[in-house]
């Protein structure tokens, strides 16, 4: 049997075990619209019992001792090693992933286990000092069922990244993927975590719509929201959270600039910048979505990007060696299409690109663009860059700010200048001499303004304040002395 056997998870959800649901999701790949398979829905009412369920299990859990949660999480490791070549090909397939993205992807997921592995046995707390005659302590705690609400284009470790330390560290969860992509982002992951021995009940797959979601945010025994999605439905959960009194991690949208300074290597930033935006079609929350280039380099620089853009093939990457796989459904690939045309109308030039080739969107250069036109302004999640110029460093801060996203920069060049200009931005991320896309499974991720809640993923210290609490413990030799 291998580790997708659709006789296991066809038509069914996990939740304790697998189980039949009532109604399925067809799951189709997006280059040929083939069916891949029927995976099972939850309800919102699967959604509260499983929420219930995982409470139950997450105290035997969390009691269990720190070496045999880390020796789970370095079998989930071991099993992502062992079935990377599978995990891919679901990844090509579901996904429209092409292959170096897919193993990219499962690489990450192998990382993010070992590095998890050892939250356990991390330092949960601190000694306090005290005026009084005793000790004083701050404990971590794990937070008790986190609720995971991942998306469809990174769809393993996006899902991942929250499951793996929160379990680590004692808590139960309930994933829901997207279903477009529940396969490889919930499937994967709940058949992973099956074959390493975690307990049964800890681990709940509920694939499902908005009223699933919703379910999994209000649920009494959920103290933690982890999502990762567009900015939109994150301001929503956020808002549900916190009337709740309810903790919510929300990764968000971006708009990604790149700025490329003066005196850079022209050719060096125009693979930078088209790897940027045309990894894996543009459907990346780090995207580069917007190239902002010294008025010196800026023709130079779009010639060269161009040049790229149209060498890059596009197709269906379980077939053909491509660059660029599909959009992921139809409805995206006509948005963005229609960012693109309602951009050209504006009066900006296609350099290259633009047009629709079946499920694909070839890579895209738009030129003469202008800061209000809906290329520049919007977070587009598909492969498109706009190029503009900019003659000082404080018009590139400026122009960089001038976004409500703030997730991730790239700086090309001289690096003192890119750490002045570094100095002057508002982002959760800046990367020097590399383009925006960016991922370790031991450093902090996250964005600030409409790109969320900041840093709440990678890293120990992310991670353990993420999915505990914090609690106060005193220590007395002897019962004190009261007054009353």
């Amino acid at each position: 049997m291998t580790l997708l056997d659709s006789a296991v998870w066809g038509g069914s959800h996990y939740s304790d075990t697998w189980r039949q649901s009532p109604s399925t999701h067809t799951v189709r790949e997006p280059a040929t619209g083939a069916e891949l398979g029927t995976l099972g829905l939850a309800d919102p009412d699967e959604a509260r019992r499983a929420a219930a369920r995982a409470a139950e299990a997450q105290r035997a859990w969390a009691a269990t001792s720190p070496q045999q949660r880390a020796a789970v999480l370095r079998r989930a490791g071991e099993l992502f090693t062992q079935y990377a070549t599978e995990i891919e090909d679901w990844l090509i397939r579901e996904a429209g992933s092409v292959r170096s993205k897919a193993a990219f992807e499962v690489r990450l997921a192998m990382g993010e286990c070992f590095e998890c592995a050892a939250l356990p046995t991390h330092p949960q707390g601190e000694v306090l000092t005290t005026e009084d005659a005793r000790w004083s302590l701050a404990r971590r705690r794990p937070a008790g069922v986190v609720s995971v609400i991942a998306p469809f284009n990174f769809p393993l470790i996006l899902g991942l990244r929250s499951v793996a330390p929160a379990l680590a560290l004692g808590n139960a969860v309930l994933l829901k993927p997207d279903p477009r992509t529940a396969v490889s982002g919930g499937v994967v992951i709940a058949r992973i975590f099956e074959e390493a021995g975690l307990p049964a009940g800890v681990l709940h797959l509920l694939p499902g719509d908005g009223a699933v979601g919703q379910a999994l945010v209000e649920a009494p025994e959920v103290r933690v929201i982890s999502f990762t999605g567009s900015t939109p439905v994150g301001r929503a959960i956020g808002e549900q959270a916190g009337r709740l009194l309810k903790r919510a991690h929300l990764e968000l949208g971006g708009n990604n600039a790149l700025v490329v300074l003066p005196g850079a290597d022209v050719q060096k930033a125009a693979s930078a910048g088209a790897f940027g935006s045309y990894l894996h079609q543009g459907q990346i929350c780090m995207t580069t979505g917007r190239h902002l280039v010294h008025e010196s380099l800026v023709e130079e620089y779009s010639s060269a990007l161009a040049a790229k853009a149209k060498a890059l093939p596009v197709g269906d990457p379980a077939r053909d060696d491509v660059a660029l796989g599909p959009i992921i459904d139809r409805r995206q690939l006509e948005r963005v299409h229609g960012i693109v045309t309602d951009s050209v109308t504006a009066g900006a030039t296609l350099a290259a690109g633009g047009e629709i080739d079946g499920a694909c969107y070839p890579a895209t250069v738009l030129t003469d663009v202008t800061v209000d036109m809906p290329a520049w302004r919007e977070e587009i999640f598909g492969p498109v860059a706009p190029v503009i110029g900019f003659s000082t460093l404080e018009e590139a801060a400026r122009i960089v700010d001038d976004c409500e996203y703030g997730l991730s920069v790239g700086i090309l060049g001289d690096v003192g200048t890119a750490m002045k200009l570094a100095d002057r931005i508002e982002s959760g991320k800046i990367h020097i001499n590399e383009q925006t896309v960016g991922d370790e499974p031991n450093a902090p991720f996250g964005g600030v303004k409409a790109s969320g809640t900041g840093s709440r993923f990678g890293g120990a210290t992310a991670n353990i304040e993420a999915f505990s609490e914090t609690q106060w413990v005193t220590v007395r030799p002897d019962i004190a002395d009261y007054p009353f």
